[in-house]
């Protein structure tokens, strides 16, 4: 069995033409060398994987070739090449900086810099992660990288050029590696696969690629990876599955939902997601880059920036008919909103919950034409769903009319009298219906009042609702209540995030503050969030109850005489003790 060598090395470019996305930095190496004119100092700088050291090594072979082409590509086959190839050479020594980046390190290679090269034309040092040389090794490296013998060239390679010093900048010619783009990355892989034998799909290859981020060598690894995992022959499903990446058949689907306005097949669907161990902030993060993808389709100009196949481009195109800009704008916004809170949130699914019931509830409502940002308000689900509820009624059930309420039965639950409030409770139910304030959003503006119209005497508006109260509905519109104050009351509307309301009795809700300033606050409000919360969840009967935790004050310290004057005031016999004896107290 032959050793196998990995294909970032196998395959590791030795021309500057076989270099993947450089060309304008590989054009001015060649242009460089054929003319002669040659810096002493050179920085190669970018992101890891690029092919910085790489063209540092085919360049330092090339200049000193003994019979290099017009273009300035050397010719491999004179003894220099040879000698380079078969990792022999003494004209060319490389040097890691990030295991030797001390001032005896650089001392030494300034010593090896003052012996002239045995065969060829220059002497080449190579100092890779140039960056992790200490401020000492620096200095000790300014003079011999400023005033070089003419026979030595220097080429530095990092990752960080931030932390080079600008008086290392000032001596080299500096040269930017960009990220290699996704196209030149996926040909690059299927040119391998084809020279190995195996058989990749575009959408695999484009998968690996949008995964390495502009890295051929992470490409190359991850490429290894996944021919060991599929025996050679690549597809999409396995390289989603081995690289833990959720598959874009997700988010089409998900997408689909919102379309529809289904509200619980996104949810069910956002379940199952959650059942295969993928993390919410991961989809969220991918559907925000699908929406991102679909309004790039809109336009035939734009479609290159996905960075997809043809075959993807298709159905991103065909999904993108069905979805306005506006929409798409405000629902890129939303999930970004959603993955920037969402490492911060507590209950990090329900975050993602009340973002995908948003994403629905910006198909029903027209989104604001002045380019803000959505509003982050919740409504019912069943005003989203699209199920008539009229329709489910039997044909023989008397027909009733629009205007006219009719309570929904609550069976097992007897109601038979109306609890007694208490005063407080009373002012509280008689403040919430005159008083609206205006800046807590348009879910609690005042609505107009509903025309009366003749109805059957024998159907009756019920005077109060009764619904059991439901924790889960509560802490949703809790939530939408804090969304809707004013940006002046910001400081508050944190301090009630953090609140945790619990339910003290059938009606009763608790809540825990820990100082009179947000009793005071609470108290001035708790009208109109009573109001919010008995109409939306059609419970007349529920009231709040503001708890003041207790704080320990600490104990006080007295001194000696402090004491003495307190025990004395008494015990009035400890002064004519102290006199008998002629006691001190200091």
């Amino acid at each position: 069995m032959d050793d196998f060598i990995v294909s970032a090395r196998k395959y590791r470019p030795m021309t500057f033409d076989s270099v993947v996305g450089q060309q304008s930095l590989t054009t001015t190496l060649k242009n460089a060398i054929s003319s002669g004119k040659l810096a002493h100092a050179y920085l190669f700088c970018g992101p890891r994987g690029v092919g910085k050291t790489t063209c540092a090594r085919i360049f330092a072979k090339a200049i000193n070739c003994l019979n290099p082409n017009s273009e300035g590509d050397a010719c491999g086959t004179c003894e220099s090449c040879m000698a380079f190839n078969q990792q022999r050479s003494m004209n060319i020594h490389e040097l890691d900086a990030a295991s030797n980046n001390s001032v005896e390190d650089i001392r030494e290679l300034i010593t090896q810099v003052q012996i002239p090269p045995q065969t060829g034309r220059y002497k080449v040092f190579i100092i890779d992660e140039v960056h992790m040389l200490s401020a000492s090794a620096f200095n000790a490296f300014l003079k011999t990288l400023e005033e070089p013998p003419s026979y030595v060239i220097f080429i530095l390679a990092t990752t960080e050029k931030h932390k080079i010093l600008p008086t290392i900048l000032s001596r080299c010619q500096v040269y930017d590696f960009v990220r290699i783009t996704t196209k030149d990355t996926i040909d690059h892989l299927r040119n391998v696969a084809q020279k190995e034998g195996y058989t990749a799909e575009d959408e695999a290859l484009g998968l690996i690629a949008q995964k390495a981020d502009g890295g051929m060598r992470d490409a190359l690894s991850i490429f290894d990876q996944m021919v060991s995992f599929t025996q050679g022959n690549l597809t999409y499903d396995a390289v989603c599955q081995n690289l833990n990446v959720l598959n874009t058949e997700h988010y089409f689907k998900i997408t689909e939902h919102i379309i529809n306005k289904d509200i619980t097949q996104c949810l069910l669907h956002f379940d199952s997601i959650l059942q295969k161990g993928f993390d919410g902030g991961i989809f969220t993060g991918g559907l925000a880059s699908h929406f991102r993808d679909l309004l790039m389709s809109k336009d035939v100009q734009t479609l290159p920036l996905m960075g997809k196949s043809r075959q993807w481009q298709e159905r991103y195109i065909a999904q993108s008919q069905h979805c306005q800009p506006k929409f798409l704008y405000h629902a890129i916004k939303l999930c970004n909103d959603c993955e920037t809170t969402y490492r911060t949130s507590r209950n990090k699914r329900l975050q993602v919950e009340i973002c995908l019931i948003q994403l629905v509830q910006l198909l029903e409502d027209e989104p604001p034409a002045s380019g803000r940002s959505p509003e982050n308000k919740l409504k019912p689900i069943q005003q989203t769903t699209g199920t008539n509820e009229s329709s489910q009624q039997p044909s023989s059930a008397p027909a009733v009319h629009p205007a006219t309420k009719v309570a929904e039965p609550t069976p097992n639950i007897s109601v038979p009298n109306k609890p007694v409030l208490s005063s407080f409770n009373r002012q509280t139910e008689q403040a919430a219906k005159p008083k609206v304030m205006s800046g807590f959003g348009p879910s609690l503006r005042k609505q107009k009042p509903e025309q009366k119209t003749e109805t059957n005497t024998d159907t009756e508006q019920p005077k109060s609702e009764h619904l059991p109260l439901d924790m889960d509905k509560f802490r949703v519109e809790w939530y939408n209540f804090i969304q809707s104050l004013p940006r002046e009351s910001q400081a508050m509307a944190q301090r009630m995030r953090d609140m945790r309301p619990t339910l003290m009795g059938d009606d009763t809700i608790g809540i825990e503050v820990n100082n009179t300033q947000v009793e005071q606050y609470m108290n001035s409000i708790l009208p109109t969030l009573s109001a919010h919360v008995r109409k939306v969840l059609h419970n007349d009967f529920i009231t709040f109850k503001i708890i003041v935790t207790e704080v320990q004050q600490a104990t006080l310290k007295y001194s000696k005489p402090e004491l003495y004057n307190k025990m004395s005031a008494t015990n009035p016999f400890l002064n004519e003790l102290k006199d008998a004896f002629g006691l001190v107290i200091e």
